[in-house]
């Protein structure tokens, strides 16, 4: 069974909380991390996708979790969060 079958449900205490997949969840997850490391550095998404080597509209995509970004660009932020320098010379 796949994670987008699986439904967690609402916090019935929690008049705003609202039901939602697996799959919206890991998704949106995957859309903070990358959103706060990109804050964190205090770059703009496009001085972000420049600096990084990746289509601002790809950024953009994937913060506003309209599409899931891949394992390995999950993988790719978090260097970026741990090395941003090494990261930006290596790929200049």
């Amino acid at each position: 069974m796949k994670n987008e079958h699986i439904i967690l449900p609402s916090d019935p205490a929690d008049a705003e909380d609202f039901d939602v997949t697996a799959e919206a969840m890991d998704r949106g997850q995957r859309a903070r991390l990358i959103r706060r490391t990109r804050i964190e550095l205090g770059l703009s998404q496009a001085e972000f996708a420049s600096r990084f080597r990746m289509p601002v509209g790809t950024l953009r995509d994937w913060e506003q979790a309209r599409v899931t970004a891949p394992d390995f660009a999950i993988a790719y932020i978090r260097v970026i969060s741990l090395h941003p320098d090494l990261v930006a010379t290596a790929v200049a």
